[in-house]
């Protein structure tokens, strides 16, 4: 059977000032009023029901992740001690529902996502699962084809074609390549031998946790005796001591890199658009702009102003004159100034806030 977990621990930095210590991107509605955690899992709802959906977050998220999700058992809804990246919390998210269902299918997917059409985001998980049970020693990955020479993004690289199911084709990867610089992008996109990593995976458990047992046998151990504590009165103990003992890393670090290489990757070509919602510009793909290119979100007035995002909160006007190319977001009690050409980079700054003694202020 189809089991479904969600990553939703991360801190949604880049979306500073809206996105908040207490209140992360995933808890946050970019359109619409349900959050970016909700359409994650209405997503999904289709395949994967209630009992069999679990969310590993942060330990101070817990109580919001299962307000919001409430048709979930609360025993789904897990709260990491401490931030590990996503080699652990995809670990344990495997040890945990091997643990209920040893031949499970597992797809893994971001809390932060906006994919549509949704009737397409089910034929591609269909197809994933018909290639799970084919290549069931495979690591499944979605790729996105291109649509702009991003910087912002991963890529994977495409080997061979191995076939097709629901007429979604997949490709053996041969290798992953992190973001890269504005020429090797358009590169990328003009050769058509890659796709943007989204991120999101189908794969048996036995599959994931035995590649990361040959490659991080340390993170591979550490959830195992995580795992086997589920539901005993020493849980929580056991989670956060060893837990915080990890030495964290990302997914793709710890066991995609090396598997591609191996030949023991498979990427499906998705036929949904996708968009990870990872900075401020993500406002221009989700919503119109006026005659000038500017997307705006609250009370603007402007005289020879273009290309830019404003948004405001409240009654709190913002008014600009003769500027262009501007990201300007004010929220409670902060406000963001910067220009496209830095907006991913406002994790800097938010490290500086943060360096400064200004934590009131994240």
């Amino acid at each position: 059977m189809l089991h479904a977990m969600i990553m939703a621990g991360g801190g949604g930095t880049r979306f500073w000032p809206r996105s908040r210590d207490a209140r992360p991107k995933q808890f946050l509605s970019f359109s619409g009023d349900r959050t970016l955690l909700q359409e994650t899992v209405d997503r999904i709802a289709a395949q994967v029901p209630p009992e069999r959906t679990w969310v590993i977050t942060g330990e101070a998220y817990v109580q919001a992740t299962v307000e919001q999700l409430p048709e979930l058992p609360a025993s789904h809804v897990i709260g990491e001690p401490c931030r590990r990246d996503t080699a652990p919390c995809v670990g344990l998210g495997a040890a945990l529902i091997a643990q209920d269902d040893p031949d499970a299918t597992l797809i893994v997917m971001p809390a932060d996502h906006v994919i549509e059409p949704q009737q397409e985001f089910r034929r591609a998980v269909h197809a994933a699962e018909q290639f799970a049970h084919d290549f069931p020693t495979s690591l499944l990955t979605f790729g996105i084809p291109p649509t702009f020479p991003s910087t912002g993004y991963g890529y994977i690289r495409l080997g061979p074609t191995v076939g097709a199911r629901q007429d979604v084709k997949a490709s053996k990867v041969t290798e992953f390549k992190e973001k890269p610089d504005d020429h090797t992008a358009e590169r990328y996109m003009a050769s058509g031998e890659y796709l943007w990593n989204s991120g999101i995976f189908v794969w048996k458990p036995a599959a994931i946790l035995g590649e990361l047992k040959a490659r991080r046998p340390d993170i591979h151990d550490q959830v195992m005796k995580i795992a086997s504590a589920f539901g005993s009165p020493n849980w929580l103990d056991v989670f956060r001591t060893d837990y915080a003992a990890i030495q964290g890393t990302s997914i793709d670090y710890a066991v995609m890199q090396d598997a591609a290489a191996a030949g023991k990757v498979l990427v499906l070509h998705a036929p949904y658009t996708w968009d990870d919602v990872g900075s401020w510009l993500a406002l221009e793909r989700r919503n119109p702009q006026d005659a000038s290119r500017n997307t705006v979100q609250g009370l603007h007035c402007g005289i020879e102003t273009s290309e830019c995002v404003i948004v405001s909160d409240g009654d709190h006007l913002i008014g600009t004159l003769c500027v262009k190319e501007l990201i300007i977001i004010r929220e409670g009690n902060a406000t963001l100034v910067t220009t496209r050409k830095h907006e991913s980079e406002v994790k800097k700054l938010v490290d500086e806030i943060k360096r400064k003694g200004l934590g009131q202020f994240l």
